[in-house]
């Protein structure tokens, strides 16, 4: 009898840990597909739907150190920038890494790139090879079962001296 319900909480931990696996890969690939639409946005010059999936109330802070609010004000900025040095700028993202803190937040880590800038504003300067490269943090949300951007984070990174 002791061995049939230690037999039984070993098989029920084990399928726990595969569901809750399975529902992982299920989160992870909605946050990738959404980083996706977002880069497939910002080529098509389409500062709208590159916001599409930021939360009301998020928070961002831009590489030039610009700390904003709301959506709405994302979605601004990023009609802004697209339609001025930005461009005819494509983006290229990798995801470095995916940490679920809870399994409703998630913290993603992006090798960004900016490929075809040409100018920028006053005090940046343009890399040779015209690839402005960054680090961008994402803070997913699940509300609802739907993903949301909670925080956005994004600041160039140096050469190596």
């Amino acid at each position: 009898m002791l061995k049939a319900f230690l037999l039984s909480l070993v098989v029920l931990a084990l399928v726990s840990t595969q569901l809750g696996f399975a529902q992982d890969q299920q989160d992870e690939a909605a946050i990738r597909a959404i980083i996706a639409a977002q880069a497939e946005a910002w080529n098509a010059g389409d500062g709208a739907a590159y916001g599409k999936d930021v939360a009301a109330d998020a928070s961002f802070t831009n590489l030039f150190g610009m700390v904003m609010y709301g959506a709405p004000t994302f979605v601004e900025r990023q009609v802004k920038v697209l339609a001025t040095f930005y461009k005819g700028t494509t983006k290229h993202h990798a995801i470095h890494r995916i940490r679920f803190v809870t399994p409703d937040v998630a913290i993603v880590d992006i090798d960004n790139e900016l490929r075809g800038v040409k100018s920028m504003p006053a005090g940046i300067t343009v890399p040779a090879d015209g690839i402005f490269r960054t680090q961008l943090m994402e803070v997913f949300v699940r509300r609802s079962g739907r993903w949301w951007i909670e925080a956005y984070h994004n600041v160039d990174t140096k050469p190596a001296n």
